[in-house]
């Protein structure tokens, strides 16, 4: 059975259908704008759960449309579809059966596949534009990435932003294209064989344009707060409502748009004391949806409780979700190489024993006191399987939350970034990049927006005073310096630069993550995904020890050394249980010539056992079991 809308204005053969939930109205008409004609009124009718609605024949796919409440002012629809003329414009009846699929044989990418590329549309490209991005995608795919994802495109005010202030969630952004721009996107992604997924917000509204407290108050909680302004009442009087409106909206993204999965952001905030938490729900929508259909459509939440309910299934007391995003990983990661200590970065020690013991757990906090938190954070993760936590080394929050949105190879030498991409990919864990990251993109990601004028000043203030808590903005003068968010050259500048992709040293990147993600792809070892299939500890304090295995196929052994030089003896468990000094195949180094235009390689003794390093880097060995099999040493 096909997935019917029930809200907003959708067609049905010749018939338009219009429904809107404002319970404290006593009238709604709909005031349609046919081309040529003068702009009529027709009046909706009332049920007795504060919906209106009303059928009309013969109106043409394209009519702009608003609503009137009690014959005063006219608002776009809350669930509009497309906002041609911006957040604040009439509304659009667009019909989505117009467009022609081309992915009737695409099922999904499974979870145990995903290889994540998170995306702006808006600087993903010069263009900035769906169909821009649609060109670039033979490049993602030829990388090694299966899926993208993009950052929320739900309307905003204005023609810059991160997405985070969407207010029209139904309608794609009309600076990025139109709803049909980004249908083509997703059907060109399923043609090449990858999934896309898109970044949903459920926590609160952005600022300017978001018409639906007009149309019920009840849209927004009394009692719980959001770090983003009023939070919506998922546990309140009169909230199954409210549950409907965001289910619909997930729903209409992945049947309108053909999406295969959804990403939750800051779950965290989406407050919910009900019995049955909203997360469940919602989870539970998706895949009733798709009974019918040999789609999987997948649900990954960011949260960091670092709750394993959140992805353990109804039925044992969880929220069903497929995956969430683990922080811990990357806050681990960036104290080791960076030093970080500013904010969450206080909470971690970034040892290579803390960052073993992450990579084992998916997170590191499992009910240890947290200081930033000022609580304990975490629960066990046992049970919960390593593909359903994400990690990353760099992501928007990441790059585009810092001072001046400077990327992690921004700030270390490109050998510590070599290595730390290597124990990234090599990891069982679902691994997730941010554009440009693959080739060590020279652009930052900076935060940026459009605002009407007192907003902006309101966004630009609270930016400065944000930073007032790091060390290196402690004095007002410093904070003078920072991008400003408003300033359209900080949205110039964060416009990746495709031309330096060939050149060096962004090319020998960008071949090193081919390079390993081409071995994720071949490697039997690194097909099991489990965690009895993964052995990690910490050889020193700048080197782990990697084991990748599964029965009958080859061990893989990494040897990273995340920061210094020096040699490092193999003298442990895990490498006596890989097998020691037996036969092993150098499959690659990160100073292999094709990675670095001036390498230096490092020593590898294995009758010893040790590998001398001049600087940070990774070495990766396969077992040998065939004699006549080549190997380099």
């Amino acid at each position: 059975m096909m997935w019917q809308p029930t809200l907003g204005a959708w067609r049905q053969g010749n018939l338009t259908h219009f429904r809107v939930w404002a319970p404290a109205v006593e009238k709604v008409e709909v005031v349609l704008e046919i081309k040529a004609q003068q702009a009529s009124a027709c009046a909706l009718q009332k049920s007795a759960d504060g919906y209106f609605e009303g059928s009309y024949a013969d109106l043409p796919s394209g009519t702009l449309y608003r609503f009137r409440i009690a014959g005063q002012a006219t608002y776009p629809d809350p669930a509009s579809r497309y906002q041609p003329q911006g957040v604040h414009g009439p509304s659009q009846i667009i019909d989505p059966t117009e467009f022609s699929w081309t992915d009737q044989d695409w099922t999904a990418v499974g979870l145990e596949d995903l290889i994540l590329y998170e995306l702006h549309v808006g600087t993903f490209t010069e263009e900035g534009t769906f169909a821009a991005a649609a060109e670039r995608l033979p490049l993602l795919r030829e990388l090694g990435i299966t899926a993208v994802e993009l950052m929320p495109v739900g309307d905003f005010a204005g023609d810059r932003n991160w997405g985070y202030d969407g207010v029209a969630l139904f309608a794609p952004a009309r600076c990025y294209g139109t709803p049909d721009g980004l249908r083509r996107f997703v059907d060109e992604a399923h043609r090449l064989g990858l999934a896309v997924f898109m970044d949903v917000v459920y926590n609160h509204f952005g600022p300017d344009g978001a018409y639906a407290g007009v149309f019920s108050p009840w849209y927004f909680s009394k009692r719980h707060k959001s770090p983003w302004g009023a939070s919506i009442n998922f546990d309140g009087p009169q909230s199954a409502p409210v549950r409907h409106f965001f289910i619909e909206n997930a729903l209409h993204w992945i049947h309108e748009y053909h999406l295969d999965g959804l990403r939750l952001d800051a779950a965290h905030a989406i407050v919910d004391e009900s019995p049955r938490h909203f997360l469940g729900e919602l989870a539970a929508a998706v895949r009733n949806s798709l009974q019918d259909s040999r789609r999987q459509v997948l649900v990954i939440a960011e949260d960091v409780r670092n709750l394993a309910r959140m992805v353990q299934p109804e039925a044992q007391g969880g929220w069903g979700l497929d995956g969430v995003w683990s922080d811990d990983f990357h806050h681990q990661m960036r104290r080791c190489l960076t030093g970080d200590r500013d904010g969450y970065f206080r909470d971690f020690e970034g040892t290579t024993r803390d960052i073993s013991v992450t990579a084992e757990k998916g997170w590191f906090y499992c009910g240890q006191f947290a200081e930033y938190f000022r609580q304990p954070r975490g629960t066990d993760s046992g049970g919960i399987e390593p593909s359903q936590f994400v990690f990353f080394l760099q992501n928007h929050d990441q790059v585009g939350n810092r001072a001046f949105g400077d990327r992690l190879h921004h700030q270390i030498d490109l050998p510590a970034y070599r290595a730390a991409t290597a124990l990234l990919l090599l990891l069982p864990q679902t691994p997730l990049l941010f554009m440009g990251q693959e080739w060590a993109a020279s652009t930052p990601f900076q935060y940026f927006t459009d605002h009407h004028p007192e907003l902006g000043r309101l966004i630009r203030e609270g930016r400065c005073n944000e930073f007032s808590g790091f060390a290196a903005f402690a004095e007002p003068n410093s904070r003078k310096c920072l991008p400003d968010p408003q300033d359209i050259q900080t949205f110039a500048a964060s416009r990746l630069n495709w031309a330096e992709r060939e050149m060096e040293p962004h090319l020998a990147t960008l071949r090193l993550y081919a390079s390993i993600l081409a071995l994720r792809r071949t490697e039997p070892a690194l097909f099991a995904r489990g965690r009895e299939n993964l052995g990690i500890e910490a050889l020193d304090e700048s080197v782990l020890l990697l084991r990748r295995h599964a029965p009958a196929a080859a061990t893989l052994l990494a040897v990273i050394r995340l920061r210094g030089e020096g040699p490092v003896s193999l003298n442990g468990n895990l490498f006596a249980q890989a097998g020691g000094t037996r036969r092993w195949k150098l499959l690659l180094t990160t100073e292999d010539s094709s990675f670095e235009p001036n390498p230096m390689p490092p020593h590898i003794e294995l009758s010893g056992p040790f590998i001398d390093f001049d600087r940070p880097g990774a070495v990766i060995l396969k077992t040998v079991s065939d004699v006549s099999e080549n190997r380099k040493e």
